[in-house]
């Protein structure tokens, strides 16, 4: 059998022995010069990241250019980078399991983390297609014409190991360009999605593939087990660690740093369990902690909570990107320039080319034979996207980070290199050539129409700061020629939908607008949910309501009551409550939690429909689509109007104590703000701060674990003398 450790093959990996250790010796090296390397890659990554910001050059592949001439100076030539050498050396000689370790959870828990759970739930038949046998169609594919062309003596199992390697995908590069050029969430989240899930699915088939080229048996019941074993074992460590870390994060109360550490830890922890001690897929455990995360933890997060946790997960895999992608050019410049002997040196780049063209070759395959189930599920796929799609499929992170524990860097950082390159800096131009770059006809006419708002919006500002007491006035022309950003827009203002009529609306016009009223509201839950008018359960619901109702603008007017009327009338099963078995003050108590949960729902869907009307009022004015708009979401809440006033006849107790819930919040919420801005202002100190602060938190605490409760009624009068219980 030809392993990876004895097949000649066109790479090269240093040697982990002690020789580094004579090396440091005789170098005068020390271990802080590592800290030196990692230092200079985040200054120059981020140099680069200022510089090519806004081009078509992809940040990543810069990183990969830094990193090859790095390692090109160190070991290619007589010139020493002196310290930075030698952190170069130190860290090239790490053990690759150490870098997976350290780099993974931190890329795979924040991409997981910030993805769209309603969108994954739509999009997840096409993401497993493409992530269960798409990851198998291109591994066998490329493993075949490797073992069938290439002219290494590699046996079927070296052949598919590096197939299976070259499997993970990670376009981050292409869709941050499609968010940017303003290509359909949909087609974001499949690419996404499919990468996130096809880096879990590859390495546990590349893991397959090492145990069977290091000499474990190969035969059916192994592999089975293996995968297996893998799959639902690393599945299953990742839901349980979600439940424990999110019923941790319920009792922190108010202290970001104690959430984020959580979500740190747990994230690394996860992928140490699973990897080390229960021998499964340490990255499918991950992805599989941080979509639990996205999809029940996402609420726990208020405000500038919220907004601080992801700017420190985009930081932190920022960092890792930076450091992964650097020390991989340095790793492909020390193979191409070592001492050793290459094999077929001279045809080595050759065959690279040529893998190059098999890679893309089994994306096409892989996207055609999948092509007529992914136009049937979740919100299907048509020929522009399914070629955007395929040509999306580069190679970044997981696959160079899995290539350092084996002999194959040449090849993984060359198709890393191309990938990204080639298909990374195409894109932008194959997404205008397919028309998929342009703004509707309706997103122009707003888009000028906010230009001519912002006309005003600055004219205000001018007149509350033009003339003051100490610096006397400023001429506005003078202020309009310093920002190039307001040249051109005076003149005559056009309105957004101008030629629509109320009995002839385009429907193209009135879903955008439906698309941008419901953002209103799911905005305007937010902001209730921070400033505790609803609960994080009742945050959830409603959410997911403005998600199911996104999906049917083009087809329906609007629709997100349709998602909340479970919740909120009583089921049929409540009939058995009748039944003498059941204490009545159990019964009691889940009728009134059930009233609670509903007058929160249906009077936050009435507040916010409310809010949304009056911004889409106030941007677009009484124009025919915007008052169709409008007059769809009034029909809306009639139902919740009328549930409200049922209750008020009926239990009347119920509003009271709610009422009194949500502004004890926010009178609490309110003194927190008083405080800190008596702080900003200099007014108060540290120490004054820090005990005010603290009085007020604890009043918070009480509030929440200990809320206004009513004085159940009677079980039998509830159930048997009130219509609004009798179950639909």
């Amino acid at each position: 059998m030809t392993s990876i450790t004895d097949a000649a093959l066109p790479y090269f990996s240093p040697e982990k022995t002690s020789l580094s250790l004579s090396y440091s010796a005789e170098s005068g090296s020390r271990p802080v010069d590592a800290v030196i390397f990692a230092g200079v890659s985040l200054v120059l990554g981020t140099a680069c990241r200022q510089l090519f910001n806004g081009t078509r050059v992809p940040y990543t592949v810069v990183l990969l250019v830094i990193g090859i001439v790095l390692g090109s100076l160190e070991y290619g030539t007589n010139h020493s980078l002196g310290k930075m050498g030698h952190g170069i050396r130190i860290w090239n000689d790490i053990n690759p399991d150490l870098l997976l370790a350290v780099f993974l959870p931190a890329l795979l828990f924040e991409s997981s983390f910030s993805m769209d759970v309603h969108q994954i739930k739509r999009c997840l038949g096409q993401m497993v297609l493409l992530a269960g046998p798409g990851v198998l169609i291109s591994t066998f594919w490329i493993g075949s014409l490797l073992k069938l062309t290439f002219p290494y003596n590699w046996d079927w199992k070296t052949s598919l190991l590096l197939g299976a390697l070259l499997g993970a995908t990670d376009p981050v590069a292409v869709v941050a360009l499609l968010k940017e050029l303003g290509a359909s969430k949909k087609m974001t989240t499949i690419i996404d999605g499919e990468s996130l899930m096809n880096d879990g699915v590859s390495v546990v088939v590349f893991q397959l593939f090492l145990k069977m080229v290091m000499g474990s048996t190969s035969d059916w019941s192994f592999i089975i087990k293996f995968l297996t074993q893998n799959s639902f074992g690393a599945v299953g460590i990742g839901v349980a660690l979600g439940i424990a870390s999110v019923f941790w994060l319920r009792f922190v109360f108010n202290d970001i740093v104690v959430q984020i550490t959580v979500t740190l830890s747990v994230s690394y922890f996860a992928y140490y369990t699973a990897q080390e001690w229960a021998g499964v897929s340490g990255i499918l455990t991950v992805m599989t902690l941080g979509m639990f995360f996205a999809a029940f933890a996402r609420t726990a997060f208020k405000g500038e909570n919220h907004q601080s946790l992801h700017h420190f997960w985009e930081m932190v895999a920022y960092i890792a990107n930076t450091l992964v992608f650097i020390l991989s050019g340095v790793i492909i410049a020390v193979g191409d320039f070592s001492s050793r002997k290459i094999s077929y040196e001279g045809a080595s780049w050759g065959f690279l080319f040529l893998l190059y063209l098999y890679v893309q070759l089994s994306r096409c395959v892989m996207v055609g034979v999948l092509y007529p189930l992914l136009r049937r599920f979740g919100y299907g796929l048509d020929w522009k996207e399914s070629i955007i799609l395929t040509w999306s499929g580069l190679r970044g992170a997981v696959s160079l980070s899995l290539a350092l524990s084996v002999k194959f860097l040449f090849f993984t950082g060359g198709i890393v290199f191309l990938t990204l390159v080639v298909n990374g800096s195409t894109t932008q131009f194959l997404l205008h050539l397919l028309r998929m770059d342009t703004l509707t006809g309706t997103k122009k006419r707003i888009l000028e129409y906010t230009k001519f708002q912002m006309m005003n919006t600055a004219f205000k500002a001018f007149e509350n700061l033009g003339d003051d007491e100490e610096l006397g006035s400023a001429d506005w022309h003078t202020v309009i020629g310093h920002i190039p950003s307001l040249k051109n827009l005076q003149g005559e203002q056009v309105d957004p939908h101008d030629g629509c009529e109320a009995g002839n609306v385009d429907p193209t016009n009135i879903m955008d607008i439906r698309i941008r009223f419901l953002n209103g509201v799911q905005a305007a839950y937010w902001e209730m949910l921070d400033d505790g008018r609803i609960t994080q359960g009742t945050a959830n619901v409603l959410m997911q309501s403005v998600d199911e109702a996104l999906d049917l603008v083009s087809t329906e007017s609007l629709c997100d009551w349709r998602g909340l009327k479970p919740c909120v009338h009583f089921p049929k099963y409540y009939k058995f409550l009748q039944s003498r078995i059941i204490p009545r003050k159990f019964v009691s108590y889940l009728i009134v939690e059930r009233l609670e949960s509903a007058c929160y729902i249906s009077s936050a869907f009435l507040r916010a429909h409310r809010i949304a009307r009056q911004q889409l009022h106030g941007f677009l004015g009484d124009s025919d689509i915007a008052s169709v708009v409008i007059n769809e979401s009034e029909v809306e809440g009639e139902e919740a109007k009328q549930f409200l006033e049922d209750v008020r006849d009926s239990f009347p107790q119920v509003l009271s104590v709610l009422k009194t819930r949500q502004v004890t919040h926010y009178v609490l919420n309110h003194l927190n703000g008083y405080i800190k801005n008596l702080e900003k202002v200099g007014l108060l100190e540290g120490k004054e701060v820090s005990h005010l602060h603290d009085a007020v938190q604890s009043d918070l605490k009480k509030l929440l674990r200990n809320p206004p409760s009513l004085k159940l009624p009677n079980a039998h009068d509830l159930i048997t003398t009130n219509p609004l219980l009798r179950p639909l």
